[in-house]
């Protein structure tokens, strides 16, 4: 059986959306698996998967401000 590999970007792209949702997570006093589906609900995980690039260059704080924006845009209360 032969094994595949992650290319090295979408191991950087796992790692940092991993990443973001945990923090996301500790700054809004959430679970991480309610973190997952909230931002999941409300828009964050594709706008993540989407941005992941951009993001990753940015601070935390403005990272987690722009998933907060988007999540609340689409409905979200946090």
């Amino acid at each position: 059986m032969e094994t595949k590999t992650l290319d090295r970007e979408a191991e950087n792209r796992i790692s940092f959306i991993t990443y973001l949702i945990v923090e996301f997570a500790e700054a809004f006093k959430m679970s991480k698996p309610k973190a997952y589906l909230y931002l999941q609900q409300y828009g964050g995980l594709d706008f993540l998967y989407k941005h992941w690039w951009a993001l990753h260059t940015d601070s935390k704080y403005y990272a987690l401000l722009d998933l907060y924006e988007v999540c609340r845009k689409n409905g979200g209360y946090r």
